[in-house]
């Protein structure tokens, strides 16, 4: 009676009558269900078993086994991945986790290590269930397709691909349930940038692009453009602003953070184009009735001695003044956050440029407070656990619990 009352309360609102995630192509919602090998009404019963292909169209991904929990769900003993072939867009998603025999902590990182989800507990024999929205992309869009670099390419990017993949993290994570559906009414923040706030794929490598969804709730979905190695300039060649173009919506909103390799441009004319080249962008968002965002490139390590981006952080200021554009100035954040750690700043870098985990999760809430100091719409989204951050009190490293991810590679990204 136990089993049958908790089975039940996983079942979702809203009746599917079709039981195939394929031929459920009219209501567009799927609906997986890892507690048993018999399917609930209106779901797709996962095992083990079910690995992903192009011809499944979903499955268990990148070579990861699990084991199914005799109480229901599944487990693993490191961390894993649950693939689905979809369009490029936004989806809500809602996982419920927990183990009837034992206590469960969960992580949710998506496509290139996006962090999601943090640190979902369970209580032996509960059940919880959590809901986000994530993005997915490829590379075309009307007359054109942005020029991808060969490790956007590289399998383990896991970002410009036909499929949404979820990595399932934590101390013990246990998944009994998922449901993915779109999420047309979302608000879409788009960030353009370079290494220090793409998706950085593979770990110890990580950006404050990629932690800021774990601090909203399900209305809204980052789409990361950013890459290493990108200028103002070069993202404009490639196309990646054509393609956020082709895609924001009246609402959303268009982040910029440029000048880490914008500031080697060796052109007598470089800060006066990049100066440019900001407002064109700015315009640009604005004519399609979202929100641009102007955000300072954060120091180098050896900036708490002296700066090491020339005038470009002061040129976004100024473009943020004459053009009246939100501006959040992480150059200036970033440098009371580091000077707090005082000796101990390589808590926060890999190397003299980008971040570790802990150094872009204490940025990414240097934005969260750019964002409630400008009293930008976006602020009523915020998850319901953010709190108040000062960067001069940054959080103590030992207690942020931000679980590796499998794929590694110490090989530098592009720029410094």
């Amino acid at each position: 009676m136990k089993r049958d009352f908790i089975i039940a309360s996983l079942i979702w609102l809203g009746a599917l009558t079709l039981g195939r995630a394929e031929e459920n192509a009219a209501a567009r919602i799927w609906k997986f269900d890892f507690s048993s090998s018999q399917s609930l009404p209106g779901t797709l019963p996962v095992t083990p078993t079910n690995v992903y292909s192009r011809t499944a169209g979903w499955g268990f991904d990148l070579g990861i086994a699990v084991t199914n929990l005799p109480g229901g769900g599944v487990v693993s003993d490191r961390p894993f991945y649950f693939s689905i072939a979809l369009p490029e867009g936004n989806y809500r998603i809602t996982a419920t986790f927990g183990d009837l025999a034992g206590a469960t902590t969960n992580s949710i990182k998506a496509e290139a290590r996006r962090l999601m989800l943090g640190n979902i507990n369970t209580t032996h024999g509960g059940i919880i269930g959590r809901s986000f929205a994530v993005n997915t992309r490829t590379a075309n869009y009307p007359g054109g397709k942005v020029h991808l670099k060969p490790r956007e390419l590289a399998t383990e990017t896991l970002t410009w691909d036909d499929k949404l993949t979820l990595e399932f993290n934590g101390a013990r994570p246990v998944l009994r349930a998922l449901e993915i559906a779109p999420a047309t009414n979302c608000t879409t923040i788009f960030i353009a940038g370079d290494s220090t706030v793409c998706d950085q794929p593979l770990e110890p490598w990580n950006s404050w692009g990629q932690m800021l969804p774990r601090f909203f709730d399900e209305h809204v979905a980052v789409a990361n453009y950013a890459e290493s190695g990108e200028s103002v300039r070069t993202s404009l060649a490639a196309h990646r602003f054509d393609k956020v173009f082709s895609l924001i919506q009246p609402g959303d909103y268009l982040f910029v953070q440029f000048g880490h390799n914008d500031m080697k441009d060796k052109a007598t004319n470089a800060l006066a184009k990049y100066r440019s080249n900001l407002k064109r962008i700015v315009a640009a968002t604005r004519a399609k009735g979202a929100t641009p965002v102007l955000v300072t490139s954060m120091e180098r390590k050896t900036g708490v001695t002296a700066p090491t981006l020339a005038g470009y952080p002061g040129v976004v200021r100024d473009v943020a003044r004459e053009e009246g554009v939100v501006l959040i100035d992480l150059n200036a954040d970033s440098l009371k956050f580091y000077r707090a750690l005082g000796p101990s700043l390589d808590l926060a870098f890999q190397d003299g440029t980008h971040h570790n985990n802990y150094g872009s999760y204490e940025l990414a809430r240097c934005v969260v407070e750019g964002l409630k100091a400008a009293k930008l719409g976006l602020v009523k989204f915020l998850a319901a656990d953010v709190l108040p951050f000062d960067p001069a009190q940054p959080d103590d490293a030992k207690t942020i619990h931000l679980p590796e991810s499998p794929l590694r590679d110490v090989a530098k990204p592009d720029g410094n």
